[in-house]
């Protein structure tokens, strides 16, 4: 595996603080782009989450350190889907985390689309116990198929509830009714965006915590948040989440649980519009940040 240099990695940073030896934290690029059915350009993600993390600021005075020259972050060449099938794709992308994994690193996958988020999650499913799913999105992902794939990003919780039923969905706001029967029939922990907003919880992120397992991987879909704050991507939602609100939660989920790995996906970069980048490339180390904050 070869890691970029100063030049194109995450948050620019030289060599001492980015090789893959000595880092504890590993940035996978996946330009994965094959099943998007509206809005498109989340192949592009990827590199524009590493461009405008150049612009991100070393130092969270929220947790008052600089993450990045305490663990290291390696950032790897952008995998290669030339010529290949969904299937190998998918594949290709789980044996790169399973290996990492072996390595002991923290992994964090950028894509791309959200269809990759379920190889993503098996290497972790296969060597951790007490896992949860936690799902940051404004679509259920629940549908079996769609447009005559299973391998959809509209479908990728489906794929995902295969392997666990430790599923937590929040910010929902957009599904069919064959998904929001299947959320009914197996019980899956979904926290609509509307119910936070219209007082069904006393304290809907206290009740977010409480529905976790003692360790959580989280597959954040930017489309979660409202579309005033991250317009770049292929279906912007409204009624989402803000990002104050999205931070405390996931920083009292590191706090109390043990955030094991993530990954980001569905930012479709609009040109004149670099607001959704950096704000995507800052999300990625708050929630470094997050997960660290007792390591």
């Amino acid at each position: 595996m070869k890691s970029l240099g100063i030049k194109s990695n995450y948050l620019g940073i030289e060599d001492k603080y980015s090789g893959l030896d000595d880092s504890q934290i590993v940035i996978v690029s996946v330009p994965f782009e094959k099943t998007v059915s509206y809005g498109k350009g989340t192949a592009n993600g990827p590199k524009a989450i590493l461009e405008a993390s150049h612009y991100v600021e070393f130092y969270d005075e929220e947790f008052d350190r600089e993450l990045v020259f305490e663990k290291g972050i390696a950032t790897l060449k952008p995998i290669s889907f030339k010529k290949l099938s969904i299937k190998k794709s998918l594949n290709l992308i789980s044996q790169t985390v399973r290996d990492l994994l072996k390595e002991n690193k923290f992994v964090v996958v950028l894509g791309g689309e959200h269809s990759i988020s379920s190889a993503t999650v098996l290497p972790f499913i296969e060597t951790i116990q007490n896992l949860s799913i936690l799902q940051f999105d404004a679509h259920s992902d629940l549908r079996e198929s769609y447009e005559n794939s299973i391998y959809s990003h509209a479908s990728v919780m489906a794929r995902i509830s295969e392997l666990t039923n430790d599923i937590v969905q929040v910010g929902i706001r957009a599904q069919c009714i064959d998904e929001a029967n299947f959320i009914k029939k197996n019980k899956v922990k979904t926290f609509y965006s509307r119910d936070l907003r219209t007082g069904k919880y006393k304290d809907w992120q206290r009740e977010v915590v409480n529905s976790l397992n003692e360790n959580v991987f989280i597959t954040f879909d930017v489309d979660a948040f409202d579309p005033s704050l991250l317009p770049a991507t292929g279906t912007p939602e409204p009624g989402g989440l803000f990002w104050d609100e999205t931070i405390n939660l996931i920083k009292s989920i590191g706090k109390e649980k043990n955030i094991v790995g993530f990954d980001v996906v569905e930012l479709a970069p609009q040109k004149g519009n670099p607001s959704s980048d950096f704000l995507t490339a800052k999300l990625v180390y708050k929630i470094l940040n997050c997960a660290f904050q007792n390591k």
